[in-house]
């Protein structure tokens, strides 16, 4: 009686490891970017929208590249949303209170995809906490929209730029 116990126990042991060790070997990363701008007559102290150009995701060749097809992703979520600004290069993010980015196509609602709310940074760089919504749809689109909601504590005299580098985790199907 024993030996059947171990051995159940080390038959699902071996599935239980065999399925993360294929998710891990079919997880990889798709990475895209964007850029906005945040005008110098942007309103103080209330959440505004700023208009950010649709990103083109380039799916097709990345699943491609990772031995995969667009009907074998199972699952993506956000991992990384970097902000850096590039325009004026000395500025740093002291002028934000908060932000919110959301995600949406033509065919599918807007969800939010990270935010950062209280922000003291005096850096030209930013982390944004990404929300855990499921992604599968917006990536395997062939381009997205990035709607994205600031909220300014200090009056700006210059336009600023902002590249948003993120990165989207991505698990595939084996068939």
């Amino acid at each position: 009686m024993k030996i059947k116990s171990y051995t159940v126990i080390a038959l699902l042991s071996l599935v239980v490891f065999s399925c993360s060790v294929i998710d891990n070997l079919l997880t990889f990363t798709v990475s895209n970017q964007t850029e906005f701008k945040i005008a110098s007559n942007f309103p103080l102290n209330v959440a505004s929208g700023i208009v950010t150009p649709d990103v083109p995701t380039n799916s097709s060749a990345q699943f491609d590249n990772n031995n995969t097809k667009a009907n074998l992703v199972k699952d993506v979520k956000l991992k990384e949303l970097k902000l850096s600004i590039t325009d004026p290069t000395n500025k740093t993010f002291s002028f934000l209170k908060s932000i919110h980015i959301y995600i949406s196509t033509d065919a599918n609602d807007e969800v939010e995809l990270a935010y950062l709310d209280n922000i003291n940074a005096t850096t030209n760089t930013i982390m944004l906490t990404p929300t855990s919504e499921k992604l599968d749809k917006y990536i395997k689109a062939s381009s997205y929209k990035l709607r994205t909601e600031a909220v300014i504590k200090e009056s700006l005299t210059t336009d600023i730029t902002v590249k948003a580098d993120m990165k989207f985790q991505v698990t595939a199907d084996p068939f």
